[in-house]
């Protein structure tokens, strides 16, 4: 990796879930806190499997601390299952690899906003690879992204469609069809819904409120 000098120098990494691994291996008590929260985390996830209601909820509470409007966090959970219901029938239908699956996905975003997954991201000035484009999507291109994975999963089902290639045509045809009522709208109203806005900046005073929240809850 790079180094102050600006030489590459050899570097010891470690991702994510080596880190945590790590931090439960330290013996001492000042890493105790962070491994009593990793066992929390672990427990929610628990029961988040045996009752998925409690995951919705906790995707809620989420982007509630994260200063989202409650009506783009409902529209967001809702977009959430529509997605899962679609994964699962590409499962099904032997799509299985996650590369597929993004490949499928770029189909049915290219076919509704003429974008891809990546092109949009840059359009919205979204910087970071792990962030979620849906995350920064206004409500228009929101619903046109359920009405074309919700098509798509339809079509898949009618067509019996079976492997990548006859779920990429299904995607298209779903992708299609957003985008057919994308252009319907934006000749009604005369303007465009693919637009550069999103939520990566949030206001000061959400970030206070963010900030105050996490306290509070630290006190508890």
């Amino acid at each position: 990796m790079s180094a102050k000098d600006g030489k590459m120098r050899y570097t010891d990494c470690v991702n994510t879930k080596n880190t945590f691994r790590l931090i439960q291996s330290i013996p001492s008590k000042k890493a105790e806190p962070f491994k009593q929260w990793l066992a929390q985390v672990g427990k929610e996830r628990i029961d988040e499997i045996e009752n998925p209601e409690l995951a919705q909820d906790r995707v809620r509470e989420y982007y509630e601390l994260k200063g989202y409007p409650k009506e783009w966090i409902e529209k967001r959970v809702r977009g959430i299952a529509i997605r899962q219901d679609l994964t699962d029938e590409w499962k099904s239908r032997r799509v299985e690899e996650q590369r597929d699956f993004a490949i499928l996905t770029n189909e049915i975003t290219k076919a509704t906003f003429g974008k891809t997954v990546k092109e949009y991201k840059e359009f919205k000035g979204v910087e970071k690879p792990t962030q979620n484009l849906r995350d920064h999507m206004t409500d228009w291109e929101f619903i046109l992204t359920m009405i074309g994975e919700k098509a798509t999963t339809d079509i898949t089902i009618s067509k019996d469609a079976e492997g990548f290639e006859d779920c990429r045509e299904s995607a298209i045809e779903g992708g299609t069809i957003a985008r057919n009522t994308r252009k319907e709208i934006e000749k009604k109203t005369g303007q465009s819904l693919v637009s550069n806005d999103n939520y990566l900046q949030l206001t000061q005073k959400r970030q206070m409120r963010i900030g105050k929240k996490y306290a509070e809850k630290d006190v508890e």
